[in-house]
């Protein structure tokens, strides 16, 4: 669990000068979990995933509602291989464990950030900001232009 980057996120958005509002809840895991919690859809969801490509780690977001398509990202990226950072990588890289990765690349971690189009169709996102029992509320529009992602797609409908 970190509290220094749920810290730093809010540091950053509070800098940055843009709305978010803060909410505690239960401990959650997943995706529909953290849903379930904010009482939202699922699609309004911002699921961080920490993954590598051809050697390079970075922040892959998208919708709560999708999942990853790893041949569109490899695709795009023009890489050969594409693999999820273990829980070990991913500690070492955010200092978070699996289920807390934040959305957002440098200043919060020194990685690239990648968004999804899915997660710009909802006005309004959510996600945990480094502890699992927290999620951030804020405008999509105000975090895209905050984090500033590189946006493709490489994503798809959950279980397909």
């Amino acid at each position: 669990m970190s509290r220094t980057v749920l810290e730093a996120i809010r540091a950053y958005l509070a800098a940055s000068g843009v709305a978010f509002e803060e909410l505690e809840h239960v401990e959650v895991r997943t995706s529909a979990e953290a849903a379930a919690a904010r009482g939202w859809p699922l699609e309004r969801g911002a699921k961080a995933l920490v993954f590598k490509v051809d050697g390079e780690f970075g922040v892959y977001v998208l919708s709560g509602s999708r999942s990853l398509h790893s041949r569109l990202l490899r695709r795009h990226r023009g890489a050969r291989r594409t693999r999820f950072a273990t829980a070990e990588e991913l500690f070492r890289l955010t200092g978070v464990e699996p289920g807390a990765v934040p959305p957002f690349g440098r200043p919060i971690f020194d990685l690239p950030l990648y968004a999804d189009p899915s997660l710009l169709t909802e006005q309004r996102i959510g996600f945990t900001p480094g502890l699992r029992t927290r999620s951030i509320l804020m405008s999509s529009a105000d975090w895209r232009a905050v984090a500033r992602p590189e946006i493709f797609p490489f994503s798809r409908e959950e279980g397909r």
